[in-house]
């Protein structure tokens, strides 16, 4: 479970995110949607520590994420391509996520297999550093990178952004059978209200920087987030 918990972040006087409590069950598919600037980033990055709060806590799985580390042995994340090491290749790059997974180079080989759809011939074996790939290319990469490891936790902003339409069925599809058996918990954000409607059980609105909405996604979600958008 991951529980949020009187989480603020303030940047001067300026509060950019006030959530009082979230709680995300163990192998639930979680959407956060909002416009530019809700706080979705923020509060991704304040649950990946990558900011401290200025009040409250995340814990995930009873790990307080800014006190320990431990939480990073069971969580993968991509957030943008920051995620990503640009100089090397990305065959490079899954050895390199994998040797810090505890996996070998054939564990690594068999994982990518998996996802030669996804990758459509564009990622491995083209002799190209990640830097040099298409921002869509990138995202693939870093989509599945922190898919490695057989991780708890999964955690993605904008997944389907700068990604074709052929790719982002295949991601939805990806996406919907690592929650099949109720064992990972994946947390998305996206301001596509079909895409996440699609693949997430529950949805948070937030609105500049508050919780407006915690929907249990049913067939009249999406019909209901275009309403709240387009007033």
């Amino acid at each position: 479970m991951i529980t949020i918990d009187k989480v603020s972040k303030k940047y001067g006087n300026a509060e950019v995110l006030n959530v009082n409590s979230i709680e995300i069950p163990k192998g639930q598919s979680f959407g956060l949607v909002g416009n530019n600037g809700a706080g979705k980033t923020t509060l991704f990055n304040i649950l990946l520590d990558l900011i401290r709060p200025t009040t409250g806590s995340i814990t995930n799985h009873n790990i307080q994420v800014n006190t320990s580390e431990d939480w990073k042995k069971f969580t993968g994340s991509f957030i943008d391509e920051s995620f990503l090491i640009g100089y090397l290749t990305p065959e490079e790059y899954f050895d390199f996520v994998g040797d810090l997974r505890g996996m070998n180079k054939a564990d690594v080989a068999n994982f990518l297999s998996k996802f030669d759809e996804f990758f459509n011939g564009e990622i491995t074996g083209k002799k190209k550093y990640l830097r040099d790939l298409s921002k869509g290319n990138q995202k693939k990469a870093g989509i599945v990178a922190a898919m490695m490891g057989n991780p708890q936790v999964v955690i993605l902003d904008e997944p389907f952004a700068n990604l074709d339409p052929t790719t982002q069925i295949r991601l939805k599809k990806i996406i919907k059978e690592l929650t099949e058996n109720r064992e990972i918990t994946v947390l998305i954000s996206s301001h596509d209200l079909t895409h996440v409607t699609e693949v997430c059980e529950r949805i948070v609105v937030l609105e500049k920087g508050n919780l407006v909405k915690d929907i249990v996604t049913s067939a009249e979600t999406l019909k209901e987030l275009e309403s709240y958008f387009a007033v």
